[in-house]
């Protein structure tokens, strides 16, 4: 039986892609290195008792004493651990990677929820990017970018941009109809309908989206850090190969702090829009 040569056709494509687009990907690669070094230098320039303190003041503001209690007890740990730095490292990269996810994932969302053909098209390549196993994106992300913190950016922004998108298009699809009706016969037009009625709505869906998709980063992250990403994917990378059982456990209860402190601070801030819309 003839056998189809998917895996050479693909390794074809790649080959090409790294000849002929050096110079874009290049320069992509220049650009996503300044926002990682300017996010970084911003975390990490401040003493970490003023960025602990900041983080303490956000989940006072946006939820209960408990998750600012936890957050204080948890963040200290962390700097008691000497794993401050890449967890600061892990912070960048994730908000670096979740920031040009949302910069392309709500227009492709608002763009399926408005277009039933590009709902079709964009769909099955949200699913094919969901189901593709991670370590998959690193090897093109690495012939691409070469190694460390770019790839693993990028890498991440694959994995983690299918939830925005989904969810972007289901909340505004899931807007009531009587409300559309009611601002198009108060003389909105398409623009005002948008940003004025159906993403207000839905913003609540759309912040469960955003949810996901840091979580979804902040575990490619880890997985990053076989291609030199750094940061906290790093320290448990090592805890593995060199047999470090205290360094990787160290490196995996940082792990575990920022992903709860992030998860239910965004949580917090989606529970208030869904208070704000009622």
């Amino acid at each position: 039986m003839y056998r189809l040569p998917i895996g050479q056709s693909f390794e074809f494509i790649i080959d090409q892609l790294t000849v002929h687009m050096r110079t874009v990907f290049d320069q992509i690669g220049a650009g996503v290195t300044s926002i990682i070094d300017f996010l970084a230098a911003s975390l990490m320039f401040p003493h970490p008792l003023i960025v602990i303190g900041i983080m303490v003041g956000m989940a006072l503001a946006l939820s209960r004493r408990g998750l600012a209690l936890f957050t204080a007890i948890g963040m200290l740990l962390i700097w008691n651990m000497r794993l401050w730095e890449a967890t600061m490292d892990t912070l960048a990269l994730v908000i670096a990677s979740v920031f040009i996810a949302l910069v392309a994932g709500l227009p492709l969302g608002i763009w399926a929820s408005k277009n039933t053909c590009a709902d079709r098209i964009i769909r099955p390549v949200l699913d094919f990017m969901q189901t593709l196993p991670a370590f998959v994106y690193l090897i093109p992300a690495v012939l691409f970018f070469k190694l460390g913190p770019v790839p693993g950016v990028i890498a991440t922004l694959i994995f983690s941009l299918p939830p925005v998108v989904r969810l972007t298009c289901l909340g505004i699809r899931q807007v009531p109809e009587d409300i559309r009706q009611a601002a198009i016969s108060f003389g909105c037009s398409r623009g005002q309908l948008l940003f004025k009625a159906e993403l207000p709505v839905a913003l609540p869906t759309i912040m469960a989206g955003i949810n996901q998709t840091i979580m979804l980063a902040l575990s490619m992250v880890v997985i990053a850090g076989m291609i030199g990403a750094g940061g906290l994917g790093n320290v448990v990378l090592k805890g593995i190969t060199q047999l470090k059982i205290d360094k990787g456990f160290e490196g995996g209860i940082s792990i575990v702090i920022l992903a709860i402190f992030l998860d239910r601070i965004t949580q917090a801030v989606g529970e208030h829009c869904r208070k704000n819309n009622k």
